[in-house]
Parts: structure tokens; C-alpha cells; sequence
């Protein structure tokens, strides 16, 4: 049988949906939806609810009673059906509704602050309290840079060799280290700095390095956890298969398993960076704050996003709390930036 052929056979009996009539379950959705705007809207105004959230929830309910009325009249399956489809759309609006509200708030309130030279200037010749068109934030995000960089370069290699050692080796001490790694993710941000702040910062200075120890504290947990997660989803056949072959431990690990979990380490790395990229109280303890563009990281403080916004915020004035808003819609984007990144090492991984 020749390849056009088998192709059309394929073709023919390839399932379809008959039973979905799109046209027919939007003109079903209408007047559920009339209806239940109408409720909606009667409760806004009657009682204690308003708002959009209070539009909301009470669309939501009404559409539920509504439209499972109107199912039971003709079949009661469909009926269900549309309950729990609504139940579950509604869910996931409910959770999709605070993330959008933030980043609308956010964005909203510091796009006055951001102008091209917010990127290229510091504030070393200018206060929280000056025009909005003067200063900037490169001395905090040239900042961030090198304190998440020393800290990936610590905790990524760290994270990546304890998740081996409990996937992999299963050592005598993997479970004594698997519980010493879970209760370090419960380990308050503040403790952290406060550790990094008695043997570093009271020996010698505030610093960039400093920062950088204790936020590869909080963030080894995560990247060792999800590393381990990941490490777990590589199939024992293709360890059987190196085995077999006659191939060491090691050459397995490093040569077949690492690399079929390329992706998933990846994405636990950027979690970990995502993790520690906003955190402001270990660095309160330890790199502490610089209206200076600088890029020494030993013997004097050092500028960062969350730094700038605490310190923007604890002025208060109304430029000041401007200032804030936009350096915390930066730290938004730059955590964005990192999320894309991960997505696209990990899709050109997978090629």
C-alpha cells in the first residue's frame, strides 16, 4: 500500500467531535447570561455588595442557579454539566483576578515614575523628593544583577549536587539531608540575614557579598527540592540501559541522566532566583542600601531593587511612594524576564 494511501485511510478515520455544535452552545449561553447579569446587577444595587468584585460573585452564583434551572427543564447530565463547567471556569477567574490586580495596581501607579533615563541614572545627586524626571534605578538593578549572580553561583550548584545525592547516590544521610533541606525552606528570610549579619556583616562590612550568602541560604532549599522533583522524573530504564552498557554511576549521572533533566533544572534554578529576587529583610542585614552606581561587592554597601523600593517607601512623600511603585514594576518584569528565560532554555533543551 503506497504512503498517499495510507494517508487518506488516516485521514478518514481520524475522530471528530459531532456531538460539540458550537453555534447552538453559545445561543444556550445567551440567555443564561442575560439573566444572571440582571441578578447581578439587582444585588449590586439592593445590597451591601459593590463593585466589581460584588458584580462579580453575584454573576457568578446566579449563572450557577440559572443555567442548572434552565438544564433541568431539558436534561438534567447537561444540566450538571454546565455547573461544574461554570465552577470551574469561575475558579480559575477567581484566582486569575488578584495576579491581574496587582500588576494592574502596580504598573499603574509607577508608569509616571519610568523614563528612559530611570535606567541609566542613580540617585546619587538626587532625593526621593525631587522631580520624577531626575534620577534613577541602575545602581539598584546593576545591583540586584550582582547579588542574585554570586548567589545562583552558589546555591545552583549546591542545590543541584544535594538533589543527586538523595536521587541518585542515596547515600547513608540522603533522608537526614532531605529533612535538613525541607526545613530550610521554613527558615524565616529575617533569620537568614540575621545569621549572614553576625558571622559576615559584624566581622567586617555591609556588602554585596554578603547579600549574596544569605539569599543563596534561602534560595539553596528551593532549588535543591525542585531539582530533586525533577531528578525523580527520569525513568529507571534509562538508568537500567547505562547500567547495563557497563556504564559507571557517574558516567550515568552526568552523561544520561543530567541531561534528560536539562529542562526541569533549569526551571528550578529560575524558581530559586524568582524565590530570593524580591526579598528586602536579609538585605536590610547585609548589603544594605547605596544611592551609588557601583560595582564593588566587597567593603561597603550595595544597591538593590527590593532595597530601593523599602527605602522609597520609608519616606513617603508622594514622589517618594511614585518612585516606589516603579522600581517595584522593574522587580516585576525582571522576575518576567527570568520565567521567559527558563521557558526558552528549557524548549531549546527539549530540541
Amino acid at each position: 500500500m503506497s504512503n498517499a494511501s495510507t494517508s487518506s485511510i488516516l485521514q478518514e478515520v481520524q475522530p471528530r467531535k459531532p456531538w460539540v455544535n458550537r453555534s447552538q452552545s453559545v445561543r444556550e449561553m445567551v440567555k443564561p447570561t442575560l439573566i444572571a447579569g440582571i441578578i447581578a446587577i439587582a444585588i449590586v444595587l439592593f445590597t451591601g455588595l459593590a463593585g466589581p468584585l460584588g458584580f462579580y460573585f453575584s454573576f457568578v452564583l446566579a449563572f450557577i442557579v440559572v443555567s442548572f434551572i434552565d438544564g433541568m427543564r431539558h436534561d438534567k447530565v447537561k444540566a450538571i454539566d454546565k455547573v461544574m463547567t461554570t465552577l470551574v471556569t469561575a475558579g480559575f477567574a477567581t484566582a486569575f483576578i488578584p495576579w491581574a490586580s496587582i500588576l494592574f495596581t502596580v504598573f499603574q501607579r509607577g508608569a509616571s515614575a519610568i523614563y528612559f533615563g530611570y535606567f541609566t541614572h542613580d540617585m546619587s545627586y538626587t532625593s526621593a523628593d525631587d522631580e520624577l524626571g531626575m534620577g534613577g534605578l541602575s545602581h539598584a538593578l546593576v545591583g540586584s544583577l550582582l547579588i542574585l549572580l554570586m548567589a545562583s553561583i552558589i546555591a545552583i550548584p549546591f542545590g543541584i549536587v544535594t538533589a543527586l545525592y538523595i536521587t541518585e547516590v542515596k547515600g547513608k544521610l540522603s533522608g537526614l539531608v532531605r529533612v535538613i533541606v525541607q526545613s530550610m525552606s521554613g527558615v524565616p528570610s529575617i533569620v537568614a540575614g540575621l545569621f549572614v549579619y553576625a558571622v559576615v556583616v559584624s566581622r567586617y562590612s555591609f556588602s554585596g557579598v554578603a547579600g549574596a550568602i544569605a539569599l543563596s541560604i534561602l534560595m539553596l532549599p528551593t532549588v535543591a527540592r525542585t531539582s530533586e522533583e525533577v531528578l525523580k522524573l527520569v525513568p529507571d530504564d534509562l538508568r537500567s540501559s547505562a547500567y547495563a552498557l557497563g556504564a559507571s554511576q557517574m558516567a550515568t549521572t552526568f552523561r544520561i541522566v543530567l541531561p534528560t533533566a536539562r529542562s526541569g533544572l533549569i526551571t528550578a534554578s529560575m524558581l530559586g532566583l524568582a524565590r530570593v529576587a524580591g526579598e528586602t529583610a536579609p538585605l536590610i542585614l547585609t548589603a544594605y542600601y547605596s544611592a551609588v552606581y557601583s560595582l564593588k561587592v566587597t567593603g561597603q554597601p550595595l544597591a538593590s531593587l527590593p532595597m530601593y523600593i523599602f527605602q522609597n517607601f520609608s519616606t513617603g512623600t508622594d514622589t517618594a511612594l511614585t518612585r516606589a511603585w516603579g522600581g517595584a514594576a522593574v522587580l516585576l518584569s525582571f522576575i518576567f524576564i527570568l520565567f521567559i528565560i527558563a521557558r526558552i532554555a528549557g524548549r531549546g533543551s527539549r530540541k
